[in-house]
């Protein structure tokens, strides 16, 4: 992770409402108290409503004590949402229902990940909760707001985060925290691999303010923490010193495709003409099925160098997927030029002409035809050896 990073985060001593805190205005910074986590406790977040909802309760029995003093009741308390069912996190619900006089706590949703620890399912359902075990991809209700379950494994087998699409808000957990990473828990069911899987899903969404379970809030800067997160994961996975375009071979070489295409772009942050990793850039759009980009990027690499085969040949085959049949061709035209009859090229030919309604021009290729043919055959024999065993 850049530890170079300075951005200002938001801490505060007692129960304080997000738009308070950060100056922002927005119905879910007015309706959310935030706590911040001390020592052994994570952060905490309470959210208003016709009923009241905790997104971790932590693990700090006088978090409750200040919400009395602030005038809450927390017989209100309807819904607890965990992002994990680390103790710093989760043993808040247990301190609600001890020795509170006057507050009879009961029938509280808990809300976890189906492989949160047992220990505790059982234990609060002995008290009287329900547990709704989620797996990812629910929307849930907390107070009235809606809030999208975002399955985010690595650091424990259970981690969720909870996205809250309006306001692009992501309540994160220990999963994605500023300046800071949190370790692959492997007793909780942690792996590396999760985690990388866990960021790739994050860094497909639309994030502005971070939530996190530890550490202050990060408004508008989601999308960075995020990003430093990813980084620091991949710099463990090929290690720190580890140059950009080594790192972007070694994890293609992996089948890490997203990662290494992190590499690719965090070298050409650096050396924009850097012509090694744009063509890298490329291939791998292509490899992810983000053809357009590809396509554009190959033309990059193309306006350095126009004879560039591999560049030629890439850029067809991303329009081919892109059903551009006529463009494919031409391109394909091009390699040919730059290496008259090169079989990949005639065949690659021959197919964008046959998908483009130019069946006899395609087969006038032999390449393609004896391909085409060959490919006959095959279907042939396998569609008899079916009817055969079919009795027919």
């Amino acid at each position: 992770m850049d530890e170079s990073s300075n951005y200002e985060l938001h801490t505060q001593e007692n129960w304080q409402t997000l738009a308070e805190l950060l100056q922002i205005s927005n119905p879910l910074f007015e309706k959310t108290f935030f706590l911040f986590g001390y020592d052994f406790s994570s952060n905490s977040y309470l959210i208003q409503g016709e009923y009241l909802s905790l997104i971790d309760p932590g693990n700090d029995y006088t978090a409750f004590m200040q919400l009395l003093d602030l005038g809450f009741r927390l017989t209100d308390i309807r819904k607890i949402a965990l992002t994990h069912g680390h103790h710093d996190h989760v043993m808040g619900t247990i301190e609600l229902f001890r020795g509170y006089p006057g507050h009879q706590i009961s029938g509280i949703e808990i809300i976890m990940h189906e492989a949160g620890p047992e220990q505790f399912k059982e234990l609060v359902k002995e008290l009287g909760c329900q547990v709704t075990e989620v797996r990812g991809g629910e929307k849930i209700n907390l107070s009235g707001l809606e809030f999208e379950v975002i399955h985010t494994p690595g650091h424990t087998l259970d981690g969720v985060s909870f996205y809250h699409q309006p306001t692009a808000t992501l309540f994160s957990g220990d999963t994605v925290m500023p300046h800071a990473m949190a370790e692959v828990d492997r007793s909780a069911g942690g792996r590396m691999d999760h985690y990388l899987y866990a960021l790739r899903t994050l860094r497909k969404r639309e994030v502005r303010h971070l939530l996190p379970g530890h550490g202050g809030v990060a408004p508008n800067l989601g999308r960075m923490v995020i990003d430093e997160t990813f980084e620091g994961l991949i710099r463990k996975e090929v290690g720190l010193e580890t140059p950009w375009p080594e790192a972007a071979v070694t994890l293609a070489q992996r089948g890490l495709l997203e990662e290494a295409l992190f590499c690719s772009d965090r070298q050409l942050t650096a050396t924009p003409e850097s012509l090694p990793s744009l063509e890298m850039k490329a291939f791998l759009l292509h490899d992810l099925g983000r053809h357009q980009e590809a396509v554009q990027t190959f033309d990059q690499l193309l306006a350095h160098q126009a004879g560039h085969y591999p560049a030629l040949m890439g850029k067809g085959s991303a329009l081919l997927a892109l059903e551009r049949f006529g463009e494919s061709a031409a391109a394909f035209d091009q390699a040919l030029k730059l290496k008259p009859g090169a079989k990949d090229a005639l065949i690659s030919k021959g197919l964008a002409l046959y998908l483009s309604g130019k069946p006899e021009e395609a087969l006038d290729i032999e390449e393609f035809r004896q391909g085409y043919t060959e490919n006959i055959k095959q279907f042939l024999a396998k569609s008899s050896g079916n009817l055969k065993a079919g009795g027919k």
